[in-house]
């Protein structure tokens, strides 16, 4: 009997598992420009916000599956925050995988968008466990308030309602979201400062370098001064000594 040792097996379903868990939806990032900057500038102000917390994970638009096998659906958040699983680079996010789905998703809803967001998104991420629900309607033009936050109790959502200055606040990331008129601002609720993108937090320790810098230099040119001062005046002093 023929043997062919070298030939291949072929496997009745594929083993690559990229082709049971896409890495992208071949849909756009974002439905127009404005969303797109939007999502981009809050992502790096998270990261800046979280940089020392080395377990926090923060993401974007990245395929996100909730259970294993053919049975799976996947939904690309806007945003993610995810505690205690690391900041390791990550093609997709498997919650079967990570033992844990995120601690907070935020969409930037759009004309497109909105009632999805509203309706099988809001369902579907309270039937994952995840904790807080984040919209943002950067148009003003879609979601019935601008700024929508959710909080996950007994299964479902519920609504949080706004702060008395129109903020919505976080417990999960200790933040408030402020819609103003440049666009979605995010403030420390412990500091009260607002958060920074890495870019803006180097700019300002460079300018704070850079100002104490000119005050040690103002500080030593006026010890000097001083000193040169002191010594002129030594030496009258000396003079009149002598001419005594």
């Amino acid at each position: 009997m023929e043997t062919h040792p070298n030939s291949r097996h072929i496997p009745y379903a594929p083993t690559e598992t990229a082709d049971l868990y896409p890495e992208s939806d071949g849909k756009p990032m974002a439905e127009t420009d404005m969303h797109a900057m939007a999502i981009i500038d809050l992502r790096h102000r998270f990261d800046g916000f979280f940089a020392d917390n080395l377990d926090t994970y923060v993401s974007g638009t990245i395929m996100m599956y909730d259970v294993e096998g053919p049975g799976r659906t996947a939904v690309s958040p806007d945003i993610l925050v995810s505690f205690g699983i690391g900041k390791k680079l990550r093609r997709t996010y498997k919650v079967w995988e990570e033992g844990k789905p995120p601690d907070f998703v935020m969409e930037f809803s759009s004309k497109g968008t909105f009632q999805n967001d509203l309706g099988h998104k809001n369902a579907h991420y309270a039937s994952m466990g995840i904790p807080e629900y984040f919209l943002c309607d950067i148009d003003r033009r879609y979601l019935p308030t601008p700024l929508m936050g959710f909080r996950l109790k007994d299964g479902m959502y519920e609504r949080i309602p706004e702060n008395a200055d129109g903020s919505i606040s976080s417990v999960t990331l200790g933040v408030s979201f402020h819609l103003l008129d440049e666009g979605l601002a995010v403030y420390d609720e412990t500091t009260g400062q607002r958060l920074q993108t890495p870019a803006e937090a180097a700019e300002q320790r460079a300018e704070q370098e850079a100002a104490a810098r000119a005050r040690e230099a103002a500080a030593r040119a006026e010890a000097e001064a001083e000193a040169s001062r002191l010594r002129e005046e030594l030496e009258r002093l000396k003079a009149r000594l002598s001419d005594d």
